[in-house]
């Protein structure tokens, strides 16, 4: 049986195909080198309900309870590369799931907000985290919408569920020159993936990556 490491890397490679499939959408070819690390090392079946284990290094979303879902580890790579990460930023996580975006990103960039509408989920991933060592990473439950102002601004967001169109909120909380990678559409519509780009006189530029189906992006309370 292989070990999980193993799985691991079959889904590295299967990640990095798809790099190769979608590059004329894209724009980007193959997986940067601390994006594929990142992938590499991250432990996902360690973030995934008990009973979907299993099935935690197949390159598809997962259920993680309460209508939402933890994203194909192929839109995570691509996602996490669009905003092109490095060592020294800070980054805004909107829909926190079980973690593992903010994992992945927890690896490259020194540290990373996230934010959870379900409070179960967001107490899970908070409790997951930790246990796997990441203190570079701080959950909260809140709505998504608003951003996290208190620690704004980013240098970049990552959204991992679709809104009607980008928060206003989390245009502002962006730094200039800063970038954001956000699925946008009705829910049962069509979504595009959307990097939106903040120069440095706060003019924006949008970009259509890739058609996408994600859960929405619900308001919170």
């Amino acid at each position: 049986m292989a070990t999980h490491a193993a799985k691991r890397e079959r889904m590295v490679a299967q990640v990095e195909a798809m790099y190769a499939e979608t590059a004329a959408e894209t724009g980007l070819s193959a997986m940067s080198s601390a994006v594929r690390a990142a992938l590499g090392k991250v432990e996902r079946h360690r973030l995934v309900p008990a009973q979907e284990v299993s099935l935690a290094y197949g390159n598809y979303p997962l259920s993680i309870g309460a209508g939402q879902t933890i994203s194909q580890p192929y839109i995570v790579a691509l996602s996490t590369d669009l905003i092109g990460p490095h060592a020294g930023q800070v980054v805004l996580e909107v829909g926190t799931g079980s973690g593992y975006q903010a994992a992945i990103l927890a690896e490259i960039v020194a540290r990373v907000y996230s934010i959870e509408v379900v409070p179960e989920l967001g107490r899970g991933a908070a409790e997951g985290l930790a246990g796997l060592g990441y203190t570079n990473v701080e959950v909260r439950v809140g709505d998504g919408y608003a951003g996290w102002s208190e620690k704004a601004p980013f240098d970049a967001i990552v959204v991992t569920a679709a809104a009607p169109n980008v928060p206003s909120a989390l245009i502002d909380q962006l730094k200039p020159g800063g970038r954001m990678v956000i699925p946008v559409g009705e829910r049962w519509g069509a979504q595009d993936l959307l990097l939106v780009s903040k120069h440095a006189d706060g003019r924006l530029e949008r970009k259509s990556v890739l058609p996408v189906r994600f859960v929405p992006l619900v308001h919170g309370a």
